[in-house]
């Protein structure tokens, strides 16, 4: 098929197929990744610009560097230095970026749809890096290329995701993304961190650890966000890591080849050990990289690239 959207704001919003493209489109973005020379000159020409109203190491970074590796001029907009700090509205940035002449925005922002809002009053293409607890669509997508590059294939996998899925909008992306496939997904976490509408979305919801591991052929540990404790939404980390922490010994009723993911960065004692975190059933280094991969491929199919050489 060929790619006929302007923006990527969410996996909710793709359809098997465009998902498909993209994963296959990451492949040689990642061959590119492995040369010694990480240079083509696919998008020479072409201006990005990453404007993230959050913090962000990987998602960051890994735009970028995705950009410069297909020969497009990349630009951050620190938005705790920019005009936003002296009463800058939301528009005006966009409407002086896209005077500038940039052909894409990368965007992170803490509202929940606020992609989408840039999105509609902008000529330029929009990705999403994050909208409040929305979505994460490259997290998610990038998440399914791990798995489809170590099972062969992402149609009716047994999926658990593990941890805040109320804040989590990386959970909400992988829902959408792996039910395009029939995959069996179960969430667990505590009570207080699963969203009300949580079986809405076609899941299961386990309130026992153990129940949400059983036959997983992939777990997705998600980070216990650390902010929100003050919010007393459990009791302590201690208690948390004793029920809902991941380690080796609570996989025993899990496949024996169960990949272990985990978006960063991690809270290693609380929500994974180390042990695990470090061990050959987690890929979560690999998910970095292939991030970068995937990302080569949104900038390729969003700004009509040539071939890649």
């Amino acid at each position: 098929m060929k790619w006929t959207r302007k923006d990527v704001l969410g996996i909710r919003d793709l359809s098997r197929e465009e998902i498909d493209l993209i994963l296959d489109t990451a492949l040689p973005m990642r061959e590119i990744m492995r040369r010694d020379i990480k240079k083509v000159p696919t998008l020479r020409g072409k201006a990005m610009a990453t404007v993230f109203y959050e913090n962000s190491t990987r998602t960051r970074t890994s735009f970028e560097i995705a950009g410069k590796y297909m020969s497009a001029d990349t630009v951050n907009l620190a938005v705790s230095t920019s005009s936003v700090q002296k009463g800058e509205s939301l528009r005006d940035t966009i409407l002086t970026i896209e005077a500038m002449g940039f052909d894409l925005m990368v965007m992170r922002h803490a509202m929940a749809g606020t992609p989408h809002y840039v999105a509609r009053n902008t000529t330029m293409h929009v990705i999403n890096a994050g909208d409040g607890y929305d979505e994460h669509p490259t997290q998610a997508l990038l998440d399914m290329f791990t798995i489809r590059e170590h099972r062969g294939t992402l149609e009716g996998l047994k999926v658990a995701i593990v941890g805040d899925i109320l804040h989590s909008r990386v959970a909400r992306s992988n829902i959408y993304g792996l039910s395009r496939y029939g995959c069996d997904i179960r969430i667990a976490g505590p009570s207080t961190l699963i969203p009300p509408e949580a079986e809405r979305l076609g899941v299961k919801v386990c309130y026992d650890l153990d129940e949400a591991l059983e036959g997983a052929e992939v777990v997705n540990v998600l980070r216990i966000q650390l902010e929100r404790q003050q919010a007393g939404l459990f009791p302590s980390l201690d208690e948390y890591s004793s029920l809902f922490g991941v380690n080796k010994q609570r996989l025993r009723g899990a496949a024996k080849d169960v990949l272990i993911l985990h978006p960063g960065p991690m809270n290693r004692g609380v929500e994974i050990s180390s042990e695990l975190a470090d061990s050959a059933q987690a890929v979560i280094n690999e998910q970095v990289g292939h991030g970068v991969a995937v990302r080569m491929a949104l900038l390729y199919l969003l700004l009509g690239g040539g071939g890649v050489e």
